[in-house]
Parts: C-alpha cells; sequence; structure tokens
C-alpha cells in the first residue's frame, strides 16, 4: 500500500548535473540555411534553480537522462545501457528544427550523476549473495531520484521523457508520475519481458511488480511478449490479476498471426489510456537493437514508431521511458544508430501529442 505524501517518499540525493546552454551549442553541429534542434532547446538559466527552471519554462516536453546500468547488472543482465544517454541526446540536437517538430518544445535538464554509483556497482559481483544486496540497493537509491524530478516535472504540468539506463527505473517513473497526480497510475511496455518479477530487491526486472505492490500502478498492459521468457510463475501471477493486468504476445501477433498487431495495440491503449498512464519501451524489443537482452526476432523499427505515436495521441499519456538500449554493446562503425532511433521515437510521440492538442483523442 502506498501512503501519498510520506515524507518517506521525498528523500533524495539531488545528483542532478545540468545540462548548460554552452554545452548544448557545442554538441550541435550548426549549418547555414539550417536550424537545429540544439539551437532552439531549452536549458536551466544559469543561476536558477533545475525545479524553477521547470516550472518556469514554455516547453511542455522535459528531458532528462539516466546514465545507468545498475539494474540490470542486478538482474544478471549484461552491462551498457549508461552509454546510450549522450548518444541519443548528440542525435536529437542535430536534426532539423521544422514546422513538424520543434526544438522550442523541449527543455533538456540534464542528467543525473550516477559516477559514484556506477564505480560502486563496478566492484560488485552480483553471483555473491551478499554483493548482490549491494547492487540492487544502490538501484532503490537511483528510483529515489528518479521519482523526485519526474514528480516535480509532471507537478509542473508537463511530460517527462526518460532516456537512458536499465528498465528498473519504470519503477521511479510510475512512482513519481502517481505522487505528482495524487493516485495510481496505469503503465503499457513495449517489450520483450514482463519486468514483473518477485520482490526480491530492486532490479531492472521488477520495476513494475514493486510499482504494482506498493500501490502507485494500477493497471499495467504488456504489449509483444516473448513466450520464450515468460515464467510459468510470472504468467500465473499476471492471469490472476485479471482486470488490472492485459497482455499479448508477440507469437501470436508476428508468428501465429492470431491477432492484429494495430487492433491488440489499440485494445490495450484502450485498457490504460483513460486516466493518467506511463508510456515504456524496452529498445530490447525491437530486431537487431543492441541491448543486454538483444534479439533477431522482434517488432521493427517502424512497429516501434507507430506504438510511439498512437500512444502520444492519448491525452492522458503521462511521460515516455525509453531505456535498455547499449551503445556500447553495438557496432563500432555505426555507434550513432541507437541515438538515431532515440530520437525518432522522441519526435514520433512529442509530434503525436501536439497533434492531440489539436482534437484528437
Amino acid at each position: 500500500m502506498c501512503i501519498f505524501g510520506s515524507e518517506n517518499e521525498f528523500l533524495f540525493m539531488d545528483k542532478i548535473q545540468p545540462l548548460s546552454a554552452s554545452e548544448l551549442t557545442r554538441m550541435t553541429s550548426l549549418r547555414s540555411g539550417e536550424v537545429k534542434f540544439g539551437e532552439r532547446m531549452e536549458t536551466i538559466p544559469k543561476g536558477m534553480g533545475i525545479q524553477e527552471g521547470i516550472e518556469q519554462s514554455e516547453a511542455r516536453f522535459v528531458i532528462l537522462g539516466i546514465p545507468e546500468d545498475i539494474g540490470i547488472k542486478a538482474n544478471f543482465g549484461r552491462s551498457g545501457a549508461a552509454s546510450t544517454w549522450k548518444a541519443a541526446l548528440q542525435a536529437l540536437v542535430n536534426i532539423q528544427h521544422n514546422r513538424y517538430c520543434k526544438g522550442s518544445h523541449i527543455l533538456v535538464i540534464g542528467a543525473l550523476n550516477l559516477a559514484d554509483e556506477m564505480a560502486q556497482a563496478a566492484t560488485l559481483d552480483p553471483n555473491d549473495t551478499e554483493e548482490l544486496k549491494k547492487l540492487r540497493a544502490l538501484v532503490a537509491l537511483i528510483d529515489k531520484e528518479v521519482t523526485h524530478w519526474v514528480r516535480i516535472i509532471v507537478s509542473a504540468g508537463k511530460v517527462p521523457i526518460l532516456i537512458g539506463g536499465g528498465h528498473n527505473n519504470a519503477y521511479g517513473a510510475i512512482k513519481g508520475t502517481a505522487l505528482a497526480v495524487g493516485k495510481p497510475i496505469h503503465a503499457i511496455n513495449f517489450d520483450a519481458h514482463s519486468d514483473f518479477r518477485q520482490l526480491e530487491g530492486r532490479h531492472s526486472g521488477n520495476g513494475f511488480s514493486y510499482a504494482f505492490e506498493e500501490g502507485f500502478l494500477k493497471k499495467y498492459a504488456l504489449f509483444g511478449l516473448h513466450e520464450n521468457y515468460l515464467s510459468k510463475n510470472v504468467m500465473d501471477h499476471l492471469k490472476s490479476l485479471e482486470g488490472k493486468v492485459l497482455y499479448n504476445t508477440y507469437e501470436d501477433l508476428k508468428i501465429r498471426r492470431k491477432k492484429a498487431t494495430k487492433d491488440e495495440l489499440h485494445l490495450l491503449l484502450d485498457f490504460v489510456k483513460h486516466e493518467a498512464f506511463g508510456v515504456e519501451i524496452d529498445l530490447d524489443a525491437i530486431e537487431g537493437v543492441p541491448s543486454s537482452a538483444m534479439t533477431l526476432s522482434g517488432f521493427s523499427v517502424e512497429e516501434a514508431r507507430q506504438y510511439m505515436y498512437a500512444c502520444g495521441l492519448c491525452r492522458h499519456a503521462a511521460y515516455l521511458h525509453i531505456c535498455e538500449g547499449a551503445v556500447s554493446l553495438g557496432d563500432e562503425k555505426n555507434p550513432q544508430l541507437i541515438g538515431k532511433l532515440i530520437s525518432y521515437l522522441i519526435t514520433d510521440f512529442i509530434k503525436a501529442k501536439r497533434e492531440h492538442t489539436q482534437g484528437v483523442s
């Protein structure tokens, strides 16, 4: 059971590292006759507090980087997700500012400074019981930071866009949004895995189960689960939550073709879209994208973009969380590809959200 407004919910480390306007400019490749996103995106003004900057900004979307993979390591996965934030930002600032999507719609507040936590995690072996506990305790500390900043952003009437890190950060996104709106929220997750594992200490595989158990998550929709990675215990648990959990499998959609992908997506959205809900996308669900659980059998980039756009058209879509991509696990010759993919997903979501304000429900 959650207690909204409890003092313990607001204990955090304040580890955010703001992105300055000069840093944004240095990342932007200026070109005569063109206007890039980085030339129009907002940052926190020098000398102004981050919360004040968020509240005073005219931008509707607030981007926060989470450069960590501690939650993945605590779930016995391959590290690398910490490398994605900078690549995503580098790609985003260099797309064109035009009538289709404008950089001025976005405030980039920077990223969580998790260097100390990452250094501690690097010395810990998840196969050692005591060291595994320490890893999961580090994840719980990150939870507090993510929760705090998401709560601040949503309370300011804006939409958080979280980039990088493991899927453990879904917990903080859900909790922070729920605290901001004062009631449990829903979530839809484009993922090969349920991330609804047992409550055994925080990691990337149980962000949703912890959020649900603590009362921050009310309804959970899962799009395209891979049957080969759906344990009997998790499947039985999901089935026991009828009316609160709705899911389909990748095999039903794309292999056996028992269900139409577009129809199933709208069915899941109808399950969650009537109240505040979070939009989750795990890049390991997309075919060939480097991640801790990379797959050669998954949705296409085009289908992922269609998912993002469909979610953005929903009025109550409260945040966007893009996770698990790992530039360091990818092709050394094309390290920019994940960043470009994430920039597409972000702008598809923003375009849809803005289209909604013009009358789409």
